[in-house]
């Protein structure tokens, strides 16, 4: 327990500097991003200063080169300038067919003119202002952060799903290599009670009682087998999904008391499908006991198996007390159980024999509080 807080509490240490070096990151592109601007605008304000020269040079006394130069060097800065009636006198990097079409140009302007404040250019007789934009430069270090961030994200769900994969790996060998030993204990003493049920039927003991110790031994050997399949790649085999789960039916309903009704409903012709029968029946088992236990021993249980075109669904429903939404997706977590004993391991066993052997799904259906819950299980035609 405190291997696995403190092993949290260094999870949650690594997101705190992860954020705040993103804040960092975030922070200085957004200073840069304020430094450029300001420098544009000081380009701007000596660009309009150079062309107020040049308009009220006398061009045979005065020398305008530097201004010329000036105004010729912006190439990245987009400019347009207009007299203070607003209308269009000139532009500057901006696309020909705009600046050669009269409506595409005052349309753009009308837009471009929000980008920043407008440089007023004192003529002899008016006055004219001139606006401009961000360069290339700037708005590609405008859509930088946001890049960062997206790229900082992928990154992060590249690291989650590594972990998550990891994770599972190491589940999934814990879970075979449980499964194998529970599968090789069971063995041991299951082959001695095979030799008492031969030493019982020779000193000719009642024929019930053997029995029905040939029946509990039997039912432990198909744990085993249970147990032994899933620690490792189950066989599978072309089975009629009705028989098989109403064989499953059949068998635990005998077991359970006479306050619960069990109905079956299937249709009438085979239904091929690719599965286990030790397997499957586990999954018929694991939940109708689920749903036994949501209804306290006492109330209506049933199995419908319907078809598509695809698809054959099995669903096991009951009249218990139901599954909160939070938690449709929770109950199939290894350890999550709402029972005062067990090790929430049912749910989570029956989605791998499903899902991962199977390659079929599982989900909460429908539940409603107080009323019952429904399971689907979607398995593959043949």
């Amino acid at each position: 327990m405190q291997f696995s807080e403190k092993r949290n509490v260094t999870r949650w240490i690594i997101i705190i500097i992860s954020f705040i070096i993103i804040s960092l990151i975030l922070w200085n592109t957004y200073t840069f991003f304020q430094i450029f601007k300001n420098e544009e605008h000081v380009k701007m304000q000596i660009w309009a200063t150079s062309l107020k020269t040049i308009n009220n040079a006398d061009l045979e006394n005065d020398d305008i080169e530097l201004p010329r130069q000036i105004v010729d060097k912006n190439t990245t800065i987009p400019i347009v300038w207009t007299d203070q009636n607003g209308n269009i006198r000139g532009m500057r990097n901006i696309d020909d067919e705009i600046a050669n079409d009269s409506i595409k140009a005052k349309a753009f302007f009308e837009n471009f003119k929000n980008e920043n404040e407008p440089i007023a250019l004192e003529l002899p007789g008016e006055t004219q202002y001139v606006y401009y934009g961000n360069s290339s430069l700037l708005n590609n270090l405008k859509y930088y952060p946001i890049a960062l961030f997206l790229i900082l994200v992928l990154f992060g769900l590249l690291i989650f799903n590594f972990y998550r994969a990891s994770r599972m790996a190491t589940q999934n060998k814990l879970w075979a290599g449980m499964a194998k030993e529970t599968a090789h204990q069971i063995g041991t003493p299951l082959s001695s009670l095979l030799g008492w049920i031969e030493i019982m039927k020779a000193d000719n003991v009642d024929e019930t009682t053997v029995t029905e110790v040939e029946k509990d031994i039997v039912r432990l050997q198909t744990i085993a087998d249970r147990f032994s399949k899933i620690g490792s790649e189950p066989v599978l085999e072309e089975k009629d999904i009705i028989a098989e789960t109403e064989q499953s039916y059949d068998y635990l309903k005998s077991r359970f008391s006479n306050q619960i009704n069990f109905s079956f409903k299937a249709p009438n012709h085979p239904i091929m499908t690719s599965i286990n029968p030790i397997l499957h029946s586990w999954t018929i088992e694991n939940l109708v006991k689920n749903a036994i236990d949501a209804m306290k021993g006492r109330g209506d249980l049933s199995i419908v198996i319907e078809e598509d075109s695809r698809f054959v669904k099995i669903k096991v429903s009951d009249s218990g007390k139901g599954i909160p939404k939070k938690e449709f997706k929770q109950i199939f977590e290894p350890g999550f159980t709402t029972k005062k004993r067990g090790w929430g391991l049912g749910l989570s066993l029956t989605k791998r024999i499903v899902e991962e052997y199977h390659d079929g799904r599982i989900k909460v259906f429908s539940s409603e509080l107080g009323k019952g819950t429904c399971m689907l299980v979607s398995l593959r035609k043949l």
